[in-house]
């Protein structure tokens, strides 16, 4: 699928468009800020975007109100189609944040179970008790997401629920013409929820993506030929960054190898994950790395080892946040894109990623391994690469057999002859097209 070889950047729209954290119900086009955008998504690289909610809430987008309605904050439905269609001349698919397992106390259905108690039709719409009281002295008990009484969790067990969903998301497709759909706590959903969006979805539109926010675990119980096609690779997350600053690259290989190796025990061989070094939801890259010389080779990790890299906006340039300091510091607004050196380097990347089958496709196998360095060949039959990292900050020569003498170096397009072994500058990393 077209999911596969593709380059995404994920924009939480609230944010980025600098609409107010509250619902103020007055109408403004921010949205088609992502238009002024696309100069800078071409540059990086970018083939796919993936955008955070979109769709009418009570605050930060997760807290759905109404699934027809773009969000006021953001403008309206014609203002979303437009930005749709200008990605699409310009070659980005459009995969959309599905909040399906809670909507927010604004949802309407919920506002006439408010209303009118037991005489509400939409009732059975959620996982409520007329034997309780809420939190907000609602006159009934409801159960909210992980606690969190603001998500009102829906029945996926529910008829017409389902269907009101599966008619939003014709909709979507019909009119606004989405690629796909990023499924928020994939790992809450209804297993038979699930499988029917995945039947549905494959009849609206062919290669219709479903990627699933999946956690820990195994994601096989979820990614399958029933369910979801890919999801978020969380387990690798932590590992891309806290082995630069643990200064332990076996921590994120061995997961690697765990994950795509060639042995018959490997976890998740032939599936094709999302890989990510920050988001909207965790601390900021460059806010993480103790030493900011590794900033491009997190990247090089992240685009290079199996599934498909996704770039969260802003941290292309290095823009900064922490968790601790809440929310809002991950989803800032920015008046303009910035270009760098980091940002050249990620376009560069992002080419390198979409034209070689092997980091695609290939197979994943560790070749050489040190606390400071790693390099591990892809290998899809037609085409081997070799990706090499070193996060120390002294020269490094790396002895092994190539294989070969020669390789194209596809960073700098130059030829390496290996000879008795590769030199690898301090903080450098250097990806090579073997010869046959």
């Amino acid at each position: 699928m077209w999911y596969e070889s593709s380059v995404f950047y994920q924009i939480y729209p609230l944010g980025f468009c600098g609409a107010p954290f509250e619902n103020d119900g007055i109408l403004e086009s921010r949205i088609l800020k992502v238009i002024d955008w696309i100069p800078h998504l071409k540059k990086l690289g970018i083939n796919a975007i993936y955008f955070s909610p979109v769709f009418e809430s009570d605050t930060h987008g997760y807290n759905t109100r109404d699934y027809g309605l773009i969000d006021k904050r953001l403008g309206t439905n014609e203002d979303f189609k437009k930005v749709v269609d200008e990605l699409h001349k310009s070659g980005i698919k459009v995969v959309l944040d599905g909040v399906f397992n809670h909507v927010g106390r604004g949802f309407w259905a919920f506002k006439d179970v408010q209303e009118k108690k037991w005489d509400s039709q939409y009732k059975d719409w959620f996982h409520l008790s007329f034997d309780g009281n809420s939190n907000y002295n609602d006159g009934f008990w409801y159960e909210g997401w992980e606690g969190n009484f603001d998500l009102v969790k829906l029945n996926l067990r529910n008829e017409e629920v389902i269907n009101h969903i599966l008619d939003k998301i014709k909709y979507w497709v019909d009119y606004f013409d989405i690629d796909g759909l990023r499924l928020d706590v994939a790992y809450c959903l209804d297993r038979d929820f699930l499988k029917r969006l995945r039947w549905f979805t494959g009849e609206l539109k062919p290669e219709f993506l479903l990627l699933g926010e999946l956690l820990h675990g195994d994601y096989k119980q979820w990614v399958n030929t029933e369910m979801l096609h890919s999801c978020t690779n969380y387990a690798c997350y932590k590992g891309l960054f806290s082995s630069f600053n643990c200064m332990n690259m076996f921590e994120i290989i061995n997961t690697l190898i765990q994950q795509f190796g060639p042995e018959n025990w490997s976890w998740f061989r032939g599936l094709h994950l999302m890989s990510f070094v920050d988001n909207h939801d965790v601390t900021r890259i460059a806010s993480n790395l103790n030493d900011q010389n590794h900033l491009p080779l997190v990247y090089t990790l992240a685009f290079t080892m199996p599934g498909f890299p996704c770039v969260y906006y802003g941290s292309e340039w290095g823009a900064t946040g922490r968790k601790e300091e809440g929310d809002p510091s991950l989803r800032l607004s920015y008046d303009e894109p910035l270009w760098n050196d980091l940002t050249t380097h990620i376009s560069k990347l992002s080419e390198i990623k979409k034209e070689h089958s092997a980091l695609n496709y290939g197979s994943f196998r560790s070749v050489v391994l040190t606390n400071h360095q790693c390099i591990f060949e892809r290998n899809d039959g037609n085409e081997r690469i070799l990706v090499a990292i070193n996060a120390g900050n002294y020269e490094y020569t790396a002895h092994f057999d190539a294989g070969c003498g020669r390789a194209q170096e596809l960073l700098t397009d130059t030829i390496h002859d290996f000879g008795g072994g590769s030199v690898l500058k301090p903080y450098s990393c250097e990806i090579w097209k073997m010869e046959h």
